[in-house]
């Protein structure tokens, strides 16, 4: 009987061996390319690879569920071996809870068009914090299981006197053993080295106050005068933005003074326009409320712009027959995207100068960023200095990495 039984627990610890190779080779994968992906500067140096390994992250992501099945299949017996074992058992259900976790927020994140924000923006969080969690959690269970952390195997050391014969029950057993020492050590290692982020990270995800005031605080424009707010933007008639937003850029963020900064609108026109900083401030504004989505997944709700309509500008400038397409251009010198002409038409696209009645900071996209409601974030550009009208197509550049073209919000109204 105790034969057939070691039989099965060998077989079945083969089975569970190969298991977490899979598993621990695919979660290093997913670790790896879960980092980099919204990187900025991998995000300049993959190109349009990033598109690619996005799409082998999400491949692998769903190939998780495979080990995690076949794991599941294995559980019963596994279950009956761990008998005794409590601190096992809870590390199984742990295990599992965390890879369900990471699963359904990243199918989620998937099909974020699906979904639409409303789900997308918990589920980034969810994620998020599965890593923040699961991943060190995981580290840390595979190095204390590695051999050389276990305890050496007590023998019964036989000699002709039997007074000094040590069998396990005799032997003196010490209160803290070398391997629940490093184990200590290394779990504390974790909480010293990650904690200190895992709290910052926690605190920017669940505070809708600061995120605005802190960014303003790290302005690194010095352009003068600074913009001041119109009366609905004080205070903000949207109650304030809520939510926190992720810094992303494909280049190092630029700085501005009166020196380097104007505003173009060119092109196919009537009526070329150009303004210096001093004379751009001075254009009468409109203030509207609108909530700001990114393509990754997060939102952040009812903020308060305040700056001009794209189709006033258009109007001033007079757009002619030829013109197809508006181009926008990002003051990095790298960046630049396009809506149709018919697009551009939407009453809530704005040249935005102010955000909840405060400059525009330089991390947001300020001095001057476009704010298109309606389609995602990258569509939004960035510290924005020209508008031309063109005849042809212009494919930006995300699209040229493999983005939609037309990045339409779920429910968008289009109009």
């Amino acid at each position: 009987m105790n034969h057939w039984l070691k039989k099965i627990s060998k077989g079945i610890g083969k089975k569970l061996a190969a298991v977490h190779r899979w598993n621990a080779w695919m979660i290093a994968f997913l670790a790896f390319s879960g980092l980099i992906l919204p990187w900025g500067t991998w995000r300049e140096i993959l190109g349009a690879g990033r598109v690619w390994l996005k799409w082998l992250h999400l491949g692998v992501g769903l190939a998780l569920l495979l080990p995690v099945l076949y794991y599941l299949s294995l559980a019963g017996k596994h279950w009956s071996l761990l008998k005794g074992r409590p601190a096992q058992k809870w590390n199984v259900l742990i295990v599992l809870f965390i890879m369900a976790g990471w699963f359904l927020s990243g199918v989620v994140l998937w099909q974020f068009r699906t979904f639409g924000p409303a789900w997308s923006n918990p589920a980034l969080t969810i994620h998020d914090a599965f890593t923040w969690i699961g991943l060190p959690y995981m580290i840390y269970h595979s190095i204390t299981r590695t051999r050389w952390l276990k305890e050496p195997h007590r023998r019964t050391v036989r000699t002709d006197r039997p007074l000094n014969t040590v069998t396990p029950s005799s032997a003196s057993q010490p209160l803290y053993t070398r391997r629940a020492f490093i184990r200590s050590a290394i779990g504390l290692g974790f909480a010293v080295t990650l904690g200190p982020s895992f709290v910052k990270w926690l605190a920017s995800s669940l505070s809708f106050d600061a995120n605005v005031e802190n960014l303003v605080q790290q302005d690194d424009n010095h352009l003068v005068p600074a913009p001041q707010p119109a009366a609905a933007s004080l205070p903000p008639v949207g109650g304030g933005s809520k939510g926190s937003f992720r810094i992303y850029t494909v280049t190092p963020i630029p700085t501005f003074d009166n020196s380097n900064w104007s505003f173009t609108v060119d092109g196919l026109v009537n009526k070329p326009l150009k303004w210096n900083w001093e004379e751009f401030v001075k254009l009468q504004r409109t203030v509207q409320v609108s909530d700001f989505h990114c393509v990754t997944g997060w939102s952040v709700y009812n903020n308060t712009w305040e700056g001009i309509s794209l189709k006033q500008l258009l109007e001033q400038a007079g757009v002619q027959a030829s013109a197809q397409t508006v181009k926008f251009y990002s003051g990095d010198g790298e960046y630049t995207d396009s809506l149709s002409l018919e697009q551009a038409q939407m009453n809530d696209i704005m040249v935005a100068v102010m955000l909840d009645g405060k400059p525009i900071p330089s991390d947001l996209g300020g001095p001057v960023r476009l704010v298109v409601p309606q389609m995602y974030a990258y569509k939004s550009v960035k510290w924005l200095n020209r508008i031309e009208l063109i005849a042809e197509d212009h494919v930006g550049y995300w699209e040229v990495r493999g983005y939609d073209k037309d990045a339409w919000v779920p429910d968008s109204k289009r109009s």
